[in-house]
């Protein structure tokens, strides 16, 4: 995995895009979900809540496997809260994970202490709570910078 991933994104029309994440990843076709949109896509907000979804199952697989443990399979479940701020513009409040393992917790070993470690594995949630800090620059067909 390279230490600084990159994406490109491509306006196909209106408020869809394709996503390329490189050679060796099919496309991501995202859109605004309706009535902004069209629906046929996953929006930001899904997005994100699955990036944070995915790494903490990651992050679990990981925990479990450095103490030699197997879940039995891993099943999670996500949302987000999203809220007006004080200028009316919505922002993501919370976003809540419900990870499930196949297994019961008594046939996982250890599990108090993969659970006390697997979030401090996780790149992606530990990042959003603490906070992203965004630079944006906007270039015109040029390349001049505008923003």
């Amino acid at each position: 995995m390279s230490s600084s991933p990159s994406i490109t994104i491509r306006q196909v029309q209106g408020y869809q895009f394709l996503i390329d994440f490189g050679e060796t990843i099919s496309d991501l076709l995202v859109d605004e979900a309706e009535p902004i949109g069209r629906g046929e896509g996953p929006f930001p907000e899904q997005i994100l809540v699955a990036g944070v979804t995915n790494c903490l199952c990651a992050s679990l697989v990981f925990a479990l496997a450095k103490y030699k443990q197997d879940a039995k399979g891993l099943t999670a479940r996500s949302s987000c809260q999203v809220e007006r701020n004080a200028e009316g513009r919505l922002r993501i409040t919370g976003i809540d994970v419900v990870i499930s393992f196949g297994a019961e917790a008594g046939e996982v070993q250890r599990i108090d202490k993969v659970l006390d470690q697997f979030e401090r594995f996780c790149t992606v949630s530990e990042s959003v709570k603490a906070g992203i800090p965004v630079t944006v620059a906007v270039h015109d067909a040029d390349g001049r910078r505008l923003k």
